[in-house]
């Protein structure tokens, strides 16, 4: 039985009583309380007419629910599709149309956006929120498993090979591409991570990152329940509440990016907070200073920090960087997780020696099955049984990995990956608009945050604050440039290519 919902009738048999799922300052589940309402849950979707390789969306913060619904989903054979809420309603568009999803699960916040792009979406049958009062045509999630109680749904039979769940990411393209993640991407990913750390009943991870992401919801917290660990959530990141959560729940490990660990080591009292019980602090998204490694070290004396390397199309978490060799092998994000193979290549696809420059490729069970309706984008990524990230790196003598340049045009702020033409396609739906690039430029808090280059059309220049509200409108917060640099034009290699380096070395404008 392949099927992950099934862990659960495990789980039910070891440890009914077991605390499983928290939320921070509110609900708790045992074992035996979301076996119960996962079944009630899954009868109330078959009941709507869901059933294997459906689509059902989670627009969601951080919450029990969320994870009831994956398994809920799975247990029926459908796919879970978590979204990004922090993206703008044309995008939330797109990946509801292209995913064809079927239903979607959200709560009061979303309600007026998706009552806005429902009747747009032909495939949206049916519209289930959590909390709030329900009126037609929306279902309220607690009517639903009311409806079903005393339900027992048997997992659906499943292969492997079969769809999980739908998760779309940034890419370097102009849309968002949906990613097929396998029942055998995630059994090897679990499997991977239960090696790597040693994961046990006794882990308690702490999810401050959200579940939408890849690293929220697999960086371990999937792998920690597979393992019959409990999962602590809180709903939205706060670095105060982060080590609150810390010291009363003894959490033993916790996914921190950049911006969130940088966050933690920057409350002022973190001091007053035992965080002794943490063993393992998972990092990843950009390199790691000394003197902040050296903080971490201080601010969780009994932990490992373990910088990593993953992607969304490899269920996250390929490399990391082992105890031993913090220090040592600074800069490096590791070696490979079990079942786990690392290439660097040319550009004609052969391997290069050790401290070479090249693209990182990647092989084994964990490697996403391809891109949902997008073959051409998965014939160009997966190549020889090789997933071709598009990411610079090299490797050691020792087989470490150090990433050296991330994707083609990619921007990570926040731990949020922001494809650039994504945002060079809204700019370049503005009339005024004849040209325009973005790039990363380095921030403070963030990592990086967006810098648009525009070329107007001839006595149609219009100001910065119109730019931004138009981005405003049609992008998520977090990818709206934070500066629009206004240019004579775009410089570009005598095929049409913008030399994005060369945008680069432009100093930034007061």
């Amino acid at each position: 039985m392949h099927n992950f919902a099934s862990i659960l009738d495990y789980h039910l048999t070891q440890r009914p009583d077991a605390e499983v799922i928290a939320q921070q300052d509110g609900q708790r589940l045992t074992v035996r309380q979301l076996h119960t309402r996962v079944n009630q849950l899954a009868a109330g979707l078959s009941e709507l007419g869901i059933g294997r390789g459906d689509i059902v969306a989670l627009l969601l913060y951080n919450q029990p629910e969320f994870l009831e619904l994956a398994y809920a989903a799975n247990r029926l054979g459908a796919v879970f599709l978590p979204l990004n809420y922090r993206l703008a309603e044309d995008e939330w568009r797109y990946i509801l149309e292209h995913a064809q999803a079927k239903a979607i699960v959200t709560e009061p916040e979303f309600v007026p956006a998706v009552d806005r792009l429902a009747g747009s979406l032909t495939d949206l049958e049916h519209r289930i929120q959590i909390g709030g009062e329900s009126a037609s045509p929306w279902i309220g999630y607690e009517d639903l498993l009311a409806r079903h109680q005393g339900a027992r749904v048997e997992p659906a039979e499943v292969e492997l090979k079969d769809l999980q769940r739908l998760m779309y990411t940034s890419g370097t393209t102009s849309r968002p591409k949906g990613v097929r993640i396998t029942y055998g991407n995630l059994q090897a990913k679990n499997l991977a991570l239960i090696l790597q750390f040693g994961l046990t009943s006794a882990d308690k991870t702490l999810v401050c990152g959200p579940l939408y992401h890849v690293a929220g919801l697999d960086m371990p917290a999937l792998a920690t329940l597979y393992a019959g660990g409990g999962v602590v959530l809180q709903r939205k990141f706060d670095a105060v509440a982060a080590l609150r959560a810390i010291q009363e729940h003894r959490i033993t490990n916790v996914w921190l990016p950049p911006a969130m660990v940088n966050a933690v080591l920057e409350v002022p009292d973190r001091e007053k907070y035992d965080a002794t019980s943490v063993r393992v602090v998972l990092g990843g998204g950009e390199k790691t200073p000394e003197p902040v490694l050296r903080r971490i070290m201080t601010a969780f004396p009994n932990a490992w920090f373990a910088d990593a390397y993953g992607l969304t199309e490899t269920v996250s978490g390929d490399t990391f960087l082992d105890r031993e060799h913090s220090l040592s092998k600074l800069g490096s994000t590791g070696r490979p997780v079990a079942h786990t193979r690392i290439k660097i290549v040319d550009e004609a696809g052969a391997e290069v020696p050790a401290g070479e420059l090249g693209e990182i490729t990647l092989r084994g069970p964990k490697v996403f099955a391809g891109y949902w309706r997008d073959e051409a984008a998965t014939a160009a990524a997966i190549r020889d049984g090789w997933f071709h990230t598009g990411d610079i790196g090299h490797v050691d003598e020792d087989g470490y990995l150090y990433v050296d340049d991330r994707k083609k045009d990619m921007i990570v702020s926040g731990g949020e990956n922001i494809a650039t033409p994504e945002v060079e396609r809204v700019l370049y739906e503005h009339p005024a608009v004849l040209e325009a690039a973005v790039i990363g430029q380095a921030h403070p808090r963030w990592g990086e945050v967006p810098r648009a280059f525009v070329v107007f059309r001839p006595g149609l220049e219009v100001k910065a604050d119109e730019l931004r509200e138009f981005c405003q409108a049609r992008l998520a917060k977090f990818k709206v440039p934070a500066r629009f640099e206004v240019i004579d034009e775009l410089p570009r290699t005598p095929s049409g290519k913008v030399l994005k380096r060369n945008l680069r070395d432009i100093p930034a404008k007061d």
